[in-house]
């Protein structure tokens, strides 16, 4: 099973990415979780570049979120919001077809109550399956942890354990055929 997981701050030290490569360390070994790493450099959303030539950036994106059975998103809060690069990569991503796709969003801050909001309404429209149960909080606020130290706490490591399971089931529930 493959899971994209996508970090919406840019941050070098970043707890939404640090959160992100704790879970990888926490998957189960049937589990591939690769992060994307390319959403900075994504040009500005435009139709009308999109009409001429997708940007081979931007095919790399689309072709991973097709090729995952799940995605998992750790994205912080920017005035009450989803930062803007962030956006932009979802903009992206638009009409690719997301189809059902189970998403799990992750929560670094509990002070962060727009965002998730926001990207659950954001990812609807797109076709995601947002999977209540894979959607947690890690409080890291005030907790300038790594991802090794976040996987090993027993309450973070716990939650994304959680979270990675609740994903996971919700994919193979997807990937059976309709009876």
């Amino acid at each position: 099973m493959k899971i994209l997981a996508l970090s919406g701050s840019l941050r070098a030290a970043s707890s939404n990415t640090y959160v992100l490569l704790a879970a990888m360390r926490l998957a189960p070994a049937d589990v591939e979780i690769t992060l994307y790493q390319g959403i900075a450099e994504l040009p500005h959303f435009n139709p009308d570049v999109e009409s001429v030539s997708v940007p081979p950036i931007v095919e790399v994106l689309r072709d991973q979120v097709q090729e995952a059975d799940a995605l998992l998103i750790c994205c912080p809060e920017y005035a009450h919001g989803v930062p803007g690069s962030f956006k932009n990569a979802l903009d992206w991503l638009v009409g690719v077809g997301l189809n059902g796709k189970p998403v799990g969003l992750i929560n670094a801050s509990p002070r962060s109550t727009y965002v998730n909001a926001s990207l659950t309404e954001i990812l609807l429209i797109m076709g995601a399956n947002m999977v209540e149960g894979a959607s947690v909080t890690v409080p890291l606020t005030g907790r300038p942890l790594d991802a090794a130290a976040i996987a090993a706490d027993p309450a973070f490591g716990g939650s994304l354990r959680d979270s990675l399971a609740a994903l996971v089931e919700a994919s193979r529930d997807a990937a059976q055929p309709a009876e």
